[in-house]
């Protein structure tokens, strides 16, 4: 039988702390091993506890979560989940977390259902942190991005990139790579809305040639520019209409558990791109985007997982991998240079 996994939960709004501790009595794998209303507290019960798995508070007192994740990642890594207000600036705050190492985001309810799970959903990203290794939470120099080839062989219509886990990470170092002169690429990261504003803008501050925005409805999809699927009750699809790929937000229900999804995004390219469409399925929990890719590979396009040994969480792209629906599977680092080398089918 496993050993239980210790989680020190910091979190300075003592209710919050009972949600979790109510929560994760659920689940007998699961330990609380201490509890901090601050940094300063959570830093000696580290020392004396050794967690396996933190969740961390995004706004604190005398130290915020940032200043004390990094000290973390530096000094004594330990997988960390964000819990994080749904705010603008909670939302901002959390992508840069994610960016820096945390292992993913959990969004803090705004209101409590007496007698509900207002943390449903902790258990399985706590559970999943704890089996990753934590090499993986290091950060990735976006510069060795920088150094690869920067013209396409070959002359895409569409790039589509499905991710989750991880995939704040793994999204920057793919599109570092990538240079100006880029077929339009359209993105469905899992993210709650509000995060995937505040992803798209980090994103664009940080990646000089490409121009990266929120996805909305009806926009035309043109050279050198990112559309992520924005966070909510919509999935984004692409269509081809008069000539132009366009983009189309739908109201659906969550497929896959998720909204938006990636084999949403990735079914569309399939039926309008063929074989002038790329997919790359990244880092994830789960399946979604597995079968959409396969879509894509038998309809001509070129597609691509990441491998088992660079995956934060080697969920969608091993499905993927099994389905065979990936032309190739490949590290993280390498995926930008194989995309640009692609050959069409």
């Amino acid at each position: 039988m496993e050993k239980p996994i210790k989680v020190l939960v910091v979190d300075d709004s003592r209710t919050a702390r009972a949600l979790i501790r109510r929560s994760f009595a659920q689940h007998p794998d699961l330990v609380i091993c201490g509890e901090a209303a601050n940094p300063i507290e959570a830093r000696d019960l580290i020392i004396k506890d050794q967690p396996d798995v933190i969740t961390l508070d995004v706004e604190m007192p005398s130290m915020n979560g940032l200043q004390f994740l990094d000290k973390i990642m530096r000094l004594r890594p330990i997988p960390v989940v964000m819990v994080s207000g749904l705010t603008a600036r909670g939302a901002d705050i959390a992508i840069t977390a994610l960016q820096m190492g945390a292992f993913d985001c959990f969004p803090k309810p705004s209101s409590v259902v007496p007698g509900g799970d207002a943390y449903a959903g902790l258990a399985r990203l706590v559970r999943q942190a704890a089996h990753s290794p934590v090499a993986k939470f290091q950060r990735n120099d976006p510069d060795d991005a920088r150094h690869q080839q920067k013209t396409w062989a070959h002359d895409f219509g569409l790039v589509a990139i499905g991710a989750s886990t991880g995939g704040v990470e793994a999204l920057e170092q793919v599109l570092s790579g990538f240079p100006r002169h880029s077929p339009p690429i359209v993105v469905c990261q899992h993210m709650p809305a509000l995060f995937t504003s505040s992803f798209a803008s980090r994103l664009n501050q940080k990646i000089e040639p490409l121009s990266i925005g929120e996805a909305r409805n009806g926009e035309v999809l043109l050279p050198g520019t990112v559309h992520i699927a924005p966070g909510g009750d919509r999935h984004t699809a692409v269509e081809r209409r008069d000539g132009r790929y366009v983009t189309r937000l739908l109201k659906a229900a969550p497929v896959n558990g998720h909204c938006p999804s990636v084999d949403v995004l990735f079914d569309s390219v399939a039926e309008c791109a063929a074989n002038a469409g790329l997919g790359i399925i990244l880092t994830g929990m789960g399946q979604d985007g597995a079968e959409g890719l396969l879509a894509m590979h038998r309809a001509g396009a070129w597609t691509i997982a990441q491998d088992k040994a660079s995956s934060v969480v080697y969920g969608m792209p091993r499905v993927a991998a099994e389905l065979g629906a990936a032309s190739q599977i490949v590290p993280l680092d390498q995926i930008s240079a194989a995309a640009m080398t692609a050959q069409m089918r």
